[in-house]
């Protein structure tokens, strides 16, 4: 393809040598007339923002039917290469108009570090169900074991508020609470075994 007419009614006849040969003549222009722009403003654009840049660019030219690029006339004195350097730089600054009228951002590191003060939304519900296997296990207790289970691990009150309330020793209170969780891991191991 020797001149730029015959190149773009090549490009309009989706070509793949096109194409191709477009690609191979003109991306160095493209990006250098795009980073004439951008290192002017380090502080709003990285590398990533060129290749946007550039796919904005290269989708302006394919949208709407290849409208912009027939718009390309060598009659008006243009090479095809000035022309494209010019869309390239207008893209350029169209992509900065758009990152000024968004809001300011925070970097992804600094994502991190943010912490919610709800719950872990699993843990919420991990919870629950490990509350009602705990009550399923629990109705083959005594009504004894089971306000006992309650007061410590419910209520998590201290083994002497424990013996004192349910009128035991404290002695009494860590052997029930030693029987009482041995009874629940084999009901949950056993549980967990008809489950699988």
């Amino acid at each position: 393809m020797s001149c730029d007419r015959e190149l773009v009614d090549g490009m309009l006849r989706n070509e793949t040598q096109a194409w191709s040969e477009f690609q191979s003549r003109y991306d160095r222009l493209i990006h250098r007339c795009i980073t004439k722009v951008t290192r002017r403003f380090p502080s709003m654009v990285s590398g990533d923002d060129v290749f946007e840049i550039q796919a904005q660019l290269f989708l302006s030219l394919l949208s709407n039917e290849m409208h912009k690029l027939r718009t390309f006339d060598p009659e008006r004195g243009n090479r095809f290469s000035s022309w494209l350097g010019l869309l390239a730089i207008h893209c350029a600054y169209d992509h900065l108009r758009s990152l000024r009228r968004e809001p300011n951002k925070a970097s992804l590191a600094e994502a991190t570090d943010l912490a919610c003060q709800l719950p872990d939304p699993f843990e919420c519900v991990a919870e629950r169900q490990r509350a009602a296997m705990a009550a399923d296990m629990l109705d083959g207790f005594s009504e004894k074991d089971r306000a006992f289970a309650t007061l410590y691990f419910d209520e998590e009150l201290e083994p002497n508020e424990i013996a004192a309330r349910m009128n035991i020793s404290v002695k009494t209170v860590y052997s029930k609470k030693h029987k009482i969780q041995s009874r629940l891991e084999s009901a949950l191991s056993t549980a967990v075994e008809h489950a699988a």
